[in-house]
């Protein structure tokens, strides 16, 4: 079973911010508009994901290709991302220490609740995983580092929601009205619930909300060095974890995983 596309936004463009370059954040959308699944897109694909004319489009794929962060399939006439953006992003998860960390804790989970493990951190509506690991005994997920989970649906996402300021949680749940009103109260109950389920029992849930058949739980922390909250999500098919079994077993190893994380991280 594979994720949905997760929702996305073309980065906010403050109208009064001098300072803010548009054509960069436009070249940066295009470049974040690729998903784990996509093999090559085009230009049509790629405007309508950034909800940009299409001659933008043109004009930033073609600078893009230039500089090595694109690669131009001339057989097919779309794009597929270049070797500078895998240089870009395998230097960050190298230095990345939080992972080497909690890699290990996570197996250890994944193993005991024949499930998938996960470290993730927010994308604009995604949350993008960084680590992942699994039980062998799972046979019907396949998530992997790169992956992306809708933000307001899924036990990683509402996680997230949960440890960051009231000011900034005000802030991105406004931009997911703005994204989709009409979706907006259904979303709205589910991140309330899910707030609620962090405050009392210390993690979210996403029971059948991200996907039908798939539950999980999730609990942030942080992780220093001025990065900003990340989570850790346990999950899989709904038939081998059922919510009673991730509440009462899984939720006190996760929370005590967390704890011990953060103690090796603030060593």
């Amino acid at each position: 079973m594979s994720a949905p596309p997760a929702s996305r936004s073309p980065s906010p463009r403050p109208k009064e911010d001098r300072h803010f370059v548009t054509a960069l954040a436009r070249g940066l959308d295009v470049l974040a508009c690729f998903r784990s699944g996509d093999k090559a897109l085009g230009n049509q694909e790629i405007a309508q994901r950034c909800k940009l004319p299409k001659s933008t489009v043109s004009r930033l794929t073609y600078t893009l290709t230039r500089l090595g962060y694109l690669i131009h399939v001339e057989d097919i006439g779309k794009y597929r991302l270049g070797t500078a953006t895998l240089s870009l992003g395998s230097t960050m998860l190298v230095r990345l220490d939080v992972r080497q960390t909690a890699r290990p804790l996570m197996q250890e989970l994944a193993d005991f609740a024949k499930a998938e493990v996960s470290l993730g951190t927010r994308d604009r509506f995604s949350m993008i995983y960084v680590e992942n690991c699994r039980s062998s005994a799972l046979l019907t997920l396949s998530l992997d580092v790169g992956s992306r989970i809708a933000l307001a649906s899924s036990a990683i996402g509402r996680a997230w929601l949960a440890a960051i300021s009231e000011d900034e949680r005000r802030a991105v749940l406004e931009q997911l009205r703005a994204h989709d009103e009409q979706a907006w109260p259904e979303v709205q109950a589910g991140i309330d619930k899910a707030l609620q389920d962090y405050r009392s029992l210390g993690v979210a849930c996403s029971f059948g909300e991200w996907q039908r058949n798939v539950n999980a739980i999730a609990r942030a922390f942080q992780p220093g060095g001025g990065l900003p909250p990340m989570v850790i999500n346990c999950g899989g098919p709904s038939f081998n974890l059922p919510p009673e079994f991730l509440l009462n077993e899984v939720r006190p190893r996760l929370v005590e995983m967390v704890s011990r994380i953060e103690s090796a991280l603030y060593r």
